[in-house]
């Protein structure tokens, strides 16, 4: 297989674990280098990846062997630097959230088209192992009919940084409501027809989203909910889906992450005692979750480029999440349901 050469923007948490980690172990994929504006983050670029360190998008495009672009940059200049990177040839991931609004995403996709290049939406949520076994549970009607989801992601705390910036793409519904709301619409075969949203910014020195609640119907009538939160000190269940059979839940959040970060990303099991319960009325079982693997996401991007397969988080996805997106905004703007 060929090797194609990828350069990251930013190296920030997602730049540093996230993107340049997946990337080392993905076959098809060089990690070739890595840009950041300051001096000092360029020298433990080189440092701690072994790969060139660029001073910016502009660094990177200007370089011919560059064949894959990873924004792993805040949220607020997605838009901008993919369809410039797009405009100059390149093939381009951007971690999620794609952009911030149906707008620049249309912009984004029209560039993609525009230079016949690959666009896709870093949606490493789809290979967790928590969402792999409800999917599983619904394909094989255990749960029965599915009308009711609820998915919530919640903490307690502002963040810092540029994701604690409204104006730059930071908090929870930018951020984790990109994962949930590609997940309720990926779970669901079935079109988004509405939405309905709730947004609160109640932190005392933060201007971003301290509390989000996004309501989904669908087509065949059924009910999706992601539930964001930084003012909670108790989660909710991370899954409770509701079937014509039983009901399946679910809490904890998948492990693959605080392995990546100690550098095993294969180490990452989760223990019994974090697996989802199954109650059909009379008798509850607990469900072994299924292995996760975020590693796939890039492997299908390496096939993607060598060999045209398809593309694991197509476009189609993409404007489908972010439609979602911008009309949970609206709503929260004007407290009514938006129709799609």
């Amino acid at each position: 297989m060929r090797l194609f050469n990828v350069a990251i923007i930013g190296y920030g948490f997602a730049g540093r674990c996230f993107h340049s980690y997946l990337i080392g172990l993905t076959p098809g994929l060089k990690l070739h280098g890595i840009a950041s504006r300051d001096p000092q983050t360029r020298e433990r670029i080189v440092r701690d990846r072994g790969c060139r360190a660029y001073v910016g998008l502009d660094d990177v495009l200007k370089d011919d062997t560059i064949d894959l672009v990873v924004l792993a940059s805040p949220s607020a200049v997605h838009c901008e630097q993919a369809v410039a990177a797009l405009e100059a040839g390149k093939n381009v991931v951007t971690d999620k959230i794609m952009c911030l609004n149906l707008a620049e995403c249309d912009k984004m996709i029209a560039a993609a088209e525009r230079n016949k290049r690959l666009l896709t939406v870093f949606q490493n949520r789809r290979w967790d192992g928590d969402y792999l076994t409800v999917k599983h549970l619904m394909q094989s009607g255990e749960l029965g009919t599915v009308r009711w989801m609820e998915l919530a992601w919640q903490g307690f705390g502002a963040w810092a940084g540029w994701r604690g910036a409204a104006a730059m793409g930071g908090g929870r519904f930018f951020d984790l409501g990109a994962h949930l709301v590609d997940q309720l619409l990926t779970l669901q075969d079935s079109p988004a027809e509405s939405v309905y949203c709730r947004l609160r910014r109640d932190y005392d020195n933060s201007d971003i989203d301290s509390e989000a609640l996004i309501v989904i119907n669908f087509a065949n009538r059924a009910t999706g909910i992601a539930d964001l939160s930084g003012m909670s000190a108790i989660s909710k269940p991370r899954f409770r889906v509701h079937g014509s059979r039983a009901t399946f839940v679910k809490y904890g959040l998948d492990p693959q992450e605080k392995a990546m970060i100690a550098g095993e990303i294969d180490t990452a099991l989760e223990s019994p005692e974090h697996y989802g319960v199954l109650h059909d009325g009379k008798i509850e079982r607990p469900i072994v979750t299924l292995p996760g693997r975020w590693r796939s996401f890039y492997e299908n991007v390496a096939e993607n480029l060598a060999r045209n397969a398809p593309i694991a988080v197509p476009l189609t996805d993409s404007r489908a999440g972010m439609q979602v997106i911008d009309a949970a905004l609206k709503s929260a703007a004007t407290g009514e349901v938006v129709r799609l």
